[in-house]
């Protein structure tokens, strides 16, 4: 009998994942608009979005050993039960009492805390909820939610904010998390407990830290995806402000023009996530597949700014065409191979390190871009990325290439081994 992937365990994560995407993609929105109308500073703006890296870096590290020892789906509900609470309280204050910067500066960071615990606790429970056998349909379908409610959601939010402003939307945000964990509480799956005996204690979580570090430096096929996804998308997050500079100075550009690139890119992804769906690479083709696309993405990106408009359209259908089969078939092969005892505190790991690169290269490349043409800087960055692939995945191909092409047989051992 052939596995299906719609369990009504998978149907209830998605489900709770579109009515968090949702709310979330209305809230920001709206937030965006509140925080620079109230204060008239991009400066002010970029220290919310600075402010929130850093839990997004620390959170990881304290509460990844708590998660590989402890059931997982408590985690993820209560984070929605707290989420939902925090932006009720938000939009009953904001109808009774006026902005405070100083207030949403911590409120942003409490939010950017949750948003970590919460995701985290996501990425480990995922690959427990996907039947054996259908990993790429399932991180398809989780690749295509969030550009999808995107598209969808960002009209419906501007209209919102006209009509029922700012703290009706961060209510209904609320309501929003709170449905969203009713329905991932209905999800019924057996989950073990690794506590044992021992009590959890710092020296514990040290212990269980020093056990990935062990099987990160075993394992150099995780450790060069892991710095490429750093490097890429450092790279991406640093050139992003430079793209909004370009369309807004260059002659014949205009914002309009811009915003044209996501409905561009959102087509590319949709029609790559109908084809990866529908269509199983065949596992000898995996890596050679992946590491074409990284080159070709790479090299779309220095192309970009030196083309036509209409091809920069065709440049970006094709980048999201292209990313969302290599993005699925990553993350498929990756939770794949890693042990389920190790799983949080890993992506615990690649989501640090993706955190200091964007953080590190969104300064780097933002200061370049006040001396260079903006043109020239997005080329140069992905002349950089490319560069990274090549020291990272080509360099460890041998190890990569068992990541993507098979199912790692040392993952059962480590297990047994962690036992």
């Amino acid at each position: 009998m052939k596995n299906t992937l719609w369990t009504k365990n998978f149907t209830f994560l998605t489900v709770a994942t579109v009515l968090g995407a949702a709310g979330g993609i209305a809230s920001s929105f709206a937030l965006s608009f509140l925080v620079f109308d109230e204060t008239g500073s991009t400066f002010a703006a970029a220290l919310l979005v600075a402010a929130q890296l850093i839990p997004g870096f620390l959170i990881p590290l304290m509460a990844a050993p708590w998660m590989d020892r402890l059931p997982r789906k408590p985690f993820l509900v209560a984070g929605d039960v707290v989420n939902g609470v925090l932006y009720a309280f938000a939009g009953l204050y904001l109808l009774n009492f006026p902005f405070s910067y100083t207030g949403y500066l911590l409120f942003s960071m409490l939010l950017a805390a949750l948003g970590a615990f919460d995701s985290l606790a996501y990425n480990s429970l995922y690959p427990q909820l996907i039947p054996e056998g259908c990993e790429q349909k399932g991180y398809t379908v989780s690749g295509m939610v969030y550009p999808t409610m995107k598209v969808l959601m960002t009209p419906v939010a501007a209209l919102l904010f006209q009509k029922v402003g700012v703290a009706g939307i961060l209510l209904a945000q609320g309501a929003l998390s709170l449905l969203a964990a009713l329905v991932e509480s209905r999800i019924r799956l057996r989950e073990e407990d690794r506590r044992g005996d021992e009590r959890f204690s710092f020296r514990l979580w040290r212990r269980d830290l020093a056990d990935a570090g062990r099987y990160l430096r075993k394992e150099r096929g995780i450790r060069g995806i892991y710095a490429y996804m750093a490097a890429t998308n450092g790279v991406a997050e640093g050139y992003a402000p430079l793209l909004v500079a370009f369309f807004r100075t260059a002659p014949g550009f205009t914002v309009a023009m811009y915003s044209a690139f996501s409905v561009a890119e959102f087509a590319g992804r949709t029609l790559g996530g109908l084809f990866h769906y529908h269509v199983e690479i065949p596992p000898k083709r995996r890596f050679s597949f992946a590491f074409l696309v990284y080159q070709v993405y790479e090299a779309m990106d220095m192309l970009l700014l030196w083309l036509p408009y209409p091809a920069m359209l065709i440049n970006r259908a094709v980048c999201g065409l292209l990313g969302i089969n290599s993005a699925t078939m990553r993350q498929a092969a990756v939770q794949r191979s890693i042990p389920d005892a190790l799983r949080a505190k890993l992506n615990a790991f690649e989501s640090m390190l993706i955190s200091a690169a964007c953080c590190v290269l969104s300064l780097l490349v933002g200061a370049l871009g006040e001396v260079l043409d903006y043109r020239l800087c997005i080329t140069l960055c992905g002349a950089f990325g490319c560069a990274c692939c090549w020291a990272t995945i080509w360099r460890e191909r041998r190890a990569v290439r068992q990541i993507y092409n098979e199912r790692d047989s040392r993952m059962e051992a480590w297990a047994e081994k962690a036992q």
